[in-house]
């Protein structure tokens, strides 16, 4: 079956861009459950949501601005992801507070805009579930730098991010720039959402993010090994998304999702046993 993709560049884009998005989605969703951040995923979605909206209102009533919509959602993500961050700083004994307010100010503006752009379309379609044909050439491209990036900066700041994930006070005394590190992150975070979009979709990729690491935690001994079974898992739950979307023709994101879920309740399953 995977022979298929491998036949067909508009397949082997997809299939490329769903290994790196299966690698590099569980390799932060690790960093982001033990930090109980697991909804900024969420609200970082639903901030993209609203960019491609936007950009999709500008292809349609401003046709001299020829910004593809899945830029401009990037663009929405790192600007949520920053004022998150200036948020949490803000509200230091209700730093949770910021992820609900971003979410919904993504919402109200995804609504707006979707409306502006004369409501859903095929497009759009694909952007909220996941397509196995919406990738291109270029889009692999980016999300393959993106991904490039992602994976260096967190074996360079591997030490700083396990610090602050574990025990924030301690990392701030032992001299770690912690706010430098934390707009580090979840920049990255965003720019994991967004590459992930384009395969998961906006509405399910919280879930590529947090069910690996919910399943891998259960049976990892080790930190480092339940970063490496949260990427195994997201690879296989990705490998079995774009086949069955391939073949049963509907978008790949559900399968995902469910395949998590189903490696989850294994792990569940074999745990209490």
């Amino acid at each position: 079956m995977i022979e298929t993709f491998l036949e067909f560049e508009f397949l082997r884009n997809t299939l490329y861009t769903g290994l790196l998005v299966g690698l590099i989605a569980p390799l932060l969703g690790t960093f982001i459950v033990v930090r109980r951040l697991s909804l900024i995923a969420d609200g970082l979605s639903h901030v993209t949501l609203s960019g491609i909206a936007f950009g999709l209102f500008l292809e349609k009533k401003i046709a001299l601005i020829a910004i593809s919509p899945y830029y401009m959602g990037i663009g929405f993500s790192i600007i949520g992801a920053i004022i998150i961050e200036y948020l949490r700083s803000v509200y230091q004994s209700f730093q949770e507070i910021a992820i609900p307010i971003i979410l919904s100010v993504g919402v109200g503006l995804s609504v707006i805009f979707i409306s502006l752009a004369d409501g859903f379309n095929t497009d759009l379609y694909a952007y909220l579930f996941g397509s196995v044909a919406a990738v291109g050439r270029g889009d692999f491209y980016f999300i393959f730098m993106i991904s490039i990036f992602i994976v260096l900066a967190v074996i360079f700041f591997y030490k700083e991010l396990f610090a602050i994930s574990f025990d924030d006070e301690y990392a701030k005394v032992s001299g770690i720039h912690a706010k430098a590190i934390h707009l580090l992150f979840i920049i990255l975070t965003a720019l994991a959402i967004s590459a992930s979009i384009r395969i998961v979709g906006v509405l399910l990729v919280s879930a590529l993010m947090t069910l690996p690491v919910a399943a891998s935690i259960r049976i990892a001994k080790s930190f480092k090994k339940a970063i490496f079974l949260s990427i195994v898992f997201g690879e296989l739950a990705v490998l079995a998304g774009l086949v069955s979307g391939y073949y049963f023709e509907i978008p790949p994101g559900g399968t995902i999702v469910v395949s998590l879920a189903l490696i989850l309740g294994i792990t569940l399953f074999r745990k209490s046993r």
